[in-house]
């Protein structure tokens, strides 16, 4: 049987994937389709994660949502009710607040996990037909920083500098803050390539992960110093004269800044500082320069600081150094983490952003994209609030007082989760769209059940920049819609002006016409060509030109074509340890699940393998508290108190506890993370906060799915 070619609906690698419906007679329980790889996908050649193999499970999990549920009241709990009931009822409210309060009372957050299709009308649903600009997204929770610092350095953010295939010909990749070998499992086969030809892996993180043990040399900094491990990288470069200056001098500004500002970061003190040993350091310094090819990635660990962006900047700083960005083969790049946080970004959802990666304070900008969209200019409102500053303000004096929220879990996945869950119940109106019942769901004025990724088409774009297919392989259980189904109707009954098509065909032609001339143009891609093509590269300006796979290679998109090195000092973590909380808390990942949880939490193999909430500490630690593997711990911020079961390893630092974030309820790990945001791209500090750890009094909680 001809089965659907499609992409995996978890990770930004979007791992190609066929999507088989199942044979007649299978039992009840099993997936309504098969899944099998493709080893006609660059990304992941044939491979899966667990994660992956399972993903058709979630077609049928027990409680997925197939009515629309609203309460009566506050209090009332949520109760089945027709389409037009709960469209009508969201439709009256959202007019109401807005002729009592204005257009800003209402706001839109959305996810990294929607299509282009999606978050480009989300963005436009804000603007146009409800006139706020309070839209904002959960991508800011991923890689804002490093989109930010590229930004600022390359006058560009997008993901790789080139296919993800460019890394296995490589002589070294230094991964600063990356857990790829359980975050996106198949894009290791790339390093291993690498390996096996005789390049050399290193890897920047505070614990020993499954990367890291991987890696030919692990660097362990103290939480919160990787950007003195990156001015400290480039003191080595310099000081060992191998730096490529004919390369700094052709294709650069601003090198002798910084090199004056990293003149004050010598060894010793960087290793007192970070605790990675100088010869640690003089050895990937080695490494990299001694390669013909080499890159420097980035991970969540190395940006989700309040100084994330300036520590992306650093480890720019020493690709540039190094000569890297816009050869062939070489340069930095950012591991994009949500199946389309790169497309995600770049088509509106972003509270100061417009299609085509445009600034919405950018007057050319407004005109070209009110033209698209049938509009006047000055209807479009102007930049909004950030994340977690809109999460933050729900509900406030000054804040929107309803939200509408697709394709994202704020009350398991936002810092000070407990904060955010009482800016929620402030809310006179909360609409969530999704497909089960989220944490954040169970607390909605008005859920609306949403298509899955098997159930609809699109498009997504992964971490190299490269625009693919997502095809409909079934139907949507009936009773269900599409988000671009809802988001049409809802606009049709507010009586927004322009065209709102729901079919992503539509949408994205539009999507490209909104898109073209931005430093994101889509308007030379379409379905077709994708299909054709297996996937292109943006930038595409028109339909004959080759797409983009290397954006850098002639020069770089600033005013001068020249790559821009920034200088950048190291400052610790916002909260520092101290007798009350004397212990580092890192967050990260795990293999069996994703992000949230909320989906892989209710697939029974991943659920077995990972159950419930865990914390990493080491048995030097341990024996100081008192704890034994297994125990149940109570681990404490200034924010508040999760319960996980200890587990003693050697891989976690001394002086450092590691929590996935995966889980809800008093084991999530959001309870505890800072909310401090780094001021230039607003991203919160979740890699680093002070603890303290407690044996608790009863059990730690295990997850229901």
């Amino acid at each position: 049987m001809i089965g659907t070619p499609t992409h995996c609906p978890y990770c930004a690698l979007q791992c190609g994937m066929t999507l088989r419906l199942a044979a007649p007679g299978a039992p009840p329980a099993s997936p309504p389709v098969e899944v099998t790889p493709r080893d006609d996908v660059p990304a992941n050649q044939g491979g899966l994660c667990r994660k992956g193999w399972t993903s058709a499970e979630l077609l049928t999990v027990p409680d997925r949502l197939t009515a629309p549920l609203m309460r009566a009241g506050r209090d009332a709990p949520l109760e089945p009710c027709t389409w037009d009931e709960a469209l009508d009822r969201v439709a009256g409210e959202l007019r109401g607040l807005r002729a009592a309060h204005g257009p800003d009372a209402v706001a839109v957050f959305g996810g990294g996990s929607l299509t282009n299709e999606k978050a480009y009308t989300l963005g436009k649903f804000a603007r146009v037909a409800l006139g706020t600009s309070q839209i904002d997204y959960n991508g800011r929770f991923c890689m804002s920083s490093a989109a930010a610092a590229g930004g600022r350095a390359f006058g560009m953010d997008r993901g790789l500098p080139g296919p993800v295939t460019d890394l296995a010909e490589s002589g070294a990749v230094l991964l600063a803050g990356g857990n790829v070998a359980e975050t996106m499992p198949p894009f290791m086969r790339h390093l291993t390539a690498m390996r096996d030809r005789g390049g050399a892996l290193v890897v920047v993180d505070p614990r020993r992960s499954a990367t890291a043990r991987q890696a030919d040399l692990h660097l362990q900094p103290l939480p919160g110093t990787d950007l003195a491990l990156a001015n400290g990288l480039l003191h080595l470069v310099l000081a060992e004269n191998l730096a490529d200056h004919a390369y700094i001098a052709a294709r650069t500004t601003g090198f002798d800044a910084v090199r004056t500002a990293v003149n004050s970061y010598w060894p010793d003190r960087v290793e007192r500082i970070t605790g990675v040993p100088v010869p640690e350091m003089r050895e990937a310094v080695r490494l990299l320069a001694g390669a013909e090819r080499a890159h420097v990635l980035t991970g969540r660990g190395a940006e989700q600081h309040a100084h994330g962006t300036d520590t992306v900047t650093a480890f720019i700083n020493l690709a540039l150094a190094l000569g890297l960005p816009g050869r062939a083969g070489s340069g930095y790049g950012c591991l994009t983490g949500q199946g389309n946080g790169q497309g995600g970004r770049e088509h509106g959802q972003k509270a100061d952003q417009l299609p085509g990666y445009r600034r919405i304070d950018d007057p050319a900008a407004r005109e070209h994209v009110a033209r698209v969209w049938g509009v006047d200019p000055d209807s479009l409102p102007g930049p909004g609030r950030s994340a977690h500053e809109l999460l933050s303000a729900l509900g406030g004096p000054a804040g929107p007082r309803a939200l509408l929220l697709f394709g994202s879990n704020p009350v398991v996945s936002a810092p000070d989760a407990a904060a955010v869950e009482e800016r929620l119940a402030a809310l006179d109106l909360l609409v969530v769209a999704d497909f089960v019942p989220s944490e954040t769901a169970a607390r909605a004025d008005v859920v609306l059940p949403a298509a899955q990724w098997a159930e609809e088409s699109g498009t997504m774009t992964n971490l190299e920049g490269r625009v693919l297919r997502r095809r409909r392989a079934l139907a949507p259980p009936e009773g269900v819609r599409t988000d671009l189904a809802v988001l049409a109707d809802l606009a049709r009954r507010l009586d927004a002006p322009g065209d709102w098509p729901d079919d992503p065909a539509e949408v994205f032609a539009e999507l490209r016409r909104a898109s073209a001339g931005g430093p994101a143009d889509y308007s030379g891609i379409d379905y077709g060509r994708i299909e054709r093509e297996g996937g292109v590269f943006w930038p595409c300006p028109s339909p004959d030109h080759p797409g983009t796979p290397r954006p850098f290679l002639d020069r770089f998109p600033t005013p001068d074509g020249r790559a821009r090195f920034v200088p950048v000092g190291h400052r610790g973590p916002e909260e520092e340890v101290d007798a009350d909380y004397p212990v580092y808390l890192t967050t990260g990942r795990v293999l069996a699940h994703y992000q949230s949880g909320a989906q892989t939490r209710r697939v029974p193999a991943l659920a077995e393998a990972e159950p419930g909430p865990f914390v990493e500490l080491h048995p030097d630690l341990a024996g100081r508290l008192g704890v034994e593997d297994g125990d149940a711990v109570r681990v404490r911020s200034r924010r508040g108190a999760a319960l996980a079961t200890a587990r003693l390893t050697e891989a976690v630092r001394a002086d450092t506890v590691f929590m996935p974030f995966h889980w809800a309820g008093e084991g999530r790990a959001n309870l505890l993370t800072n909310p401090a945001l780094d001021p230039v791209s607003r991203m919160p500090e979740f890699k680093v906060c002070a603890v303290r750890l407690e044996p608790a009094a009863r059990p730690a909680p295990v997850s229901v799915f």
